[in-house]
């Protein structure tokens, strides 16, 4: 079962805000239990005051790195050298990693090839490379307080495209139709779940990024696809509007 499975989240405080921190471990409770919650930086750090705020509301464990060398990244060092600690020593079904760092990307690939799945949170700025390597990649713009009254957590999640915004584009759209094709029975329809799990198995993407909580509220947004409910309108189905 997924609430079952065990997940650990690691921050890169130094490059990621804290102000979507929650929003982070909201979206992994839809995957498993966020069992271990480590955050990594130098938090004698001025620069460390907002996520100082977030540690005990979230039960997230601070972990002191000092910068110990001008231009080595003790922080990167210290997560990487967890991170296999935990891959061994624990029965993980999950990582979480938390940064808009490209030197992560190795990493993330070394958890894979184990079969553990990478959930990746980071900033608009995260480099592609990353982004492409994580099972799952979201924007934490789109999972922070959509003003700054942060402690009404149902007023956060990103600004939705329009219809015509996702239409344009073509990325999007060609993932959608391949995935739908993909998943197709002999009647032509497709099953929303073997879509979303085609699309898992492909791409880094989240409806999420998007401004939408779910795959299939994105597929009746985007308006490309005839959809029909089955088995008493629990499940849905899709087939594209051009076949």
């Amino acid at each position: 079962m997924a609430e079952d499975n065990k997940i650990a989240l690691l921050i890169d405080c130094d490059n990621v805000s804290h102000r979507s921190v929650e929003g982070v471990i909201d979206e992994l409770s839809k995957y498993g239990k966020v069992n271990i919650r480590n955050a990594y930086g130098n938090w004698k750090s001025e620069n460390m005051k907002g996520w100082e705020e977030k540690l005990h509301p979230h039960a997230i464990k601070p972990i002191q790195q000092f910068a110990y060398t001008t231009g080595k990244n003790a922080t990167d060092a210290a997560m990487i050298i967890d991170a296999m600690d935990l891959l061994y020593t624990q029965k993980l079904d999950a990582f979480a990693l938390m940064t808009s760092d490209s030197d992560f990307t190795p990493l993330v690939m070394r958890i894979l090839a184990n079969g553990i799945t990478v959930y990746g949170f980071g900033e608009k700025k995260t480099p592609g490379a990353f982004v492409r390597a994580c099972s799952q990649f979201i924007y934490t713009e789109n999972l922070e307080p959509l003003d700054d009254e942060e402690e009404k957590p149902q007023e956060k999640g990103g600004t939705k495209k329009s219809r015509s915004e996702l239409k344009q584009d073509a990325t999007l759209v060609k993932l959608l139709r391949t995935a739908v094709e993909q998943a197709a029975d002999e009647d032509g329809w497709s099953h929303l779940g073997r879509i979303g799990q085609y699309i898992s198995n492909k791409t880094s993407f989240s409806p999420v990024n998007y401004g939408y909580k779910k795959l299939g509220d994105l597929i009746r947004a985007i308006d490309l696809f005839e959809i029909k409910m089955r088995h008493d309108n629990s499940v849905m189905y899709i087939k594209d509007s051009r076949k």
